[in-house]
C-alpha cells in the first residue's frame, strides 16, 4: 500500500489541515458561534446593512452573552474564561457574518470589559462585569476624538478634580455601541496624566448621538460621545493605570480579535466566489473551469489559510503569555490587507452580481475598509514594525 493511500482526502474548506491543530473544545465553540450567526444574523444582515441599522441590538447582546461570547477570554465575573484561540475562532465566525457583529463583541469584551477587568477596582468589576458578560449591559470605549485618532496622546477630553469628584468634559468620535451603551470607558487627560473613567451613560451631561450616513459598518451602532461637565464620584477612575499604556493595552487585545475576524470576512467572500464559479456558465462551461478563474481561487485560498494559520499562531502565543504588541501589529497589517484583496478578487469572479447584496462580497469589502483603519491604521502598524525592525523611531 502506498503512503498516499493512507492520507485523508483533500478538504477544500481546510486545504492545509488547520483543524488538526484545534482541540475538541475549540471546534465545539466554533460550531456554537457559527450556528448562532447562521440563525440570527445571516438571514437578516443584507436588509440591516441596506437600511443602515442594527435592530434588536440589545436582544442580540443578550443572546451573545448566553453563549459566552462577551468578555469571552476573561476570567470570573460571569465570563467564559475561554482561551485566546477560542476567542479568535469566535471572532472569525462572527465576522464571517458581518464585521459589525464582530465589532459589537470586540468593543464589549476586548475594550470596555477588558479595561475594567484589568485596571478596575474590585467594586467596579462587581458592579459592571457580570451584567456586561450576560449582555444585559452594553459597553463602549471612548478614546478616538474628532481631531485625534492615531495620536491619542493629543486628546483634548479633560477630567479635573473638584473636591473628591471628577468633572469630565470633551468629545469622542467613531464609538461603536455608544448610543446603546449603559456604561462607557472614557480616557481623558488629567493633571496626573491620561486616566480611564467608568462612566454610566445616564449621568447628567453625557450624550451619545448616533452617526448616520455611513457606507461601511452599516449594520453597527456608531456614535459620538459628548461629555459636558459630567460629574463623577472619586471611585469612577480606573485605579490601576496611568498613561497611554492603559488604552493601548486594551487596543492590542482588540486588534488580536481583528486578526482572526478579518479572515472570517475573507472566508465568506471566498466561499461565495467558489460556489458562484461552479454554477455560473460562460462559453459553454462553468467559469470555475477556466484557468484564470482557478488561478484567482488558488491565490485567494493561499492567502486566506496563511492568514488563519498566522492568527492561530498568535493565539497560541497569547495563551502562553508571549504575544507582543508588535506581533499583533504584524497580524492586523497582514490579515486585513489580504482580506480586502480577497474580497476584491472575489468580486471580479462574481462580475456584476458581486455588487449585489444578494451576495456578501461587496458588504464585506466595504466593511473591511473601516477595519483597515480602525484600531490602528495601516501606516501606524507599518511604523510599529519598522521601529521594531530597525530600532529607529519614525513616529516623530
Amino acid at each position: 500500500m502506498s503512503a498516499t493511500s493512507k492520507l485523508p482526502p483533500f478538504d477544500p474548506s481546510d486545504p492545509i489541515g488547520i483543524d488538526d491543530l484545534l482541540a475538541p473544545e475549540d471546534l465545539a465553540i466554533r460550531e456554537t458561534v457559527r450556528t448562532w450567526a447562521a440563525d440570527r444574523v445571516m438571514p437578516y444582515i443584507a436588509d440591516w446593512y441596506e437600511r443602515g441599522e442594527l435592530p434588536g441590538i440589545r436582544e442580540l447582546a443578550r443572546e451573545l452573552g448566553s453563549i459566552g461570547a462577551l468578555g469571552m477570554s476573561l476570567e470570573g465575573y460571569g465570563c467564559a474564561g475561554a482561551s485566546a484561540v477560542q476567542y479568535g475562532l469566535a471572532c472569525l465566525e462572527l465576522e464571517a457574518a458581518d464585521s459589525g457583529i464582530r465589532s459589537l463583541v470586540s468593543v464589549q469584551g476586548s475594550l470596555a470589559m477588558y479595561a475594567i477587568h484589568r485596571f478596575g477596582s474590585e467594586e467596579q468589576k462587581q458592579r459592571w462585569l457580570p451584567g456586561m458578560a450576560a449582555g444585559e449591559i452594553i459597553g463602549c470605549f471612548g478614546l478616538t476624538e474628532p481631531d485625534h485618532g492615531s495620536d491619542p496622546a493629543g486628546m483634548r477630553t479633560y477630567a479635573k478634580k473638584d473636591g473628591t469628584d471628577w468633572v469630565l468634559t470633551g468629545r469622542k468620535m467613531w464609538i461603536t455601541n455608544g448610543s446603546v451603551a449603559g456604561v462607557a470607558v472614557v480616557w481623558a487627560q488629567t493633571d496626573d496624566g491620561i486616566r480611564g473613567f467608568v462612566v454610566p451613560t445616564d449621568a447628567p451631561g453625557f450624550s451619545a448621538p448616533e452617526i448616520k450616513h455611513k457606507w461601511s459598518l452599516r449594520a453597527s451602532v456608531t456614535s459620538e460621545l459628548v461629555m459636558d461637565e459630567v460629574r463623577l464620584a472619586a471611585d469612577a477612575v480606573l485605579p490601576d493605570v496611568t498613561g497611554l499604556k492603559g488604552p493601548l493595552s486594551c487596543l492590542s487585545h482588540a486588534r488580536y480579535g481583528i486578526v482572526w475576524g478579518a479572515m472570517g470576512a475573507a472566508r465568506a467572500s471566498f466561499e461565495a466566489a467558489v460556489d458562484y464559479s461552479k454554477t455560473r456558465e460562460q462559453f459553454g462551461k462553468p467559469i470555475g473551469g477556466f484557468q484564470l478563474t482557478q488561478a484567482k481561487l488558488a491565490d485567494m485560498a493561499v492567502e486566506l489559510h496563511k492568514g488563519i494559520l498566522l492568527a492561530h499562531h498568535l493565539g497560541q502565543r497569547m495563551d502562553a503569555g508571549r504575544l507582543r504588541p508588535e506581533q499583533v501589529s504584524f497580524g492586523k497589517l497582514n490579515n486585513v490587507r489580504e482580506a480586502i484583496e480577497i474580497c476584491r478578487t472575489s468580486r471580479t469572479i462574481l462580475g456584476a452580481n458581486g455588487i449585489s447584496l444578494e451576495y456578501p462580497v461587496m458588504r464585506h469589502a466595504t466593511n473591511l475598509e473601516s477595519v483597515l483603519t480602525y484600531e490602528g491604521t495601516v501606516e501606524m502598524h507599518q511604523l510599529v514594525l519598522g521601529k521594531a525592525l530597525t530600532g529607529l523611531d519614525a513616529f516623530r
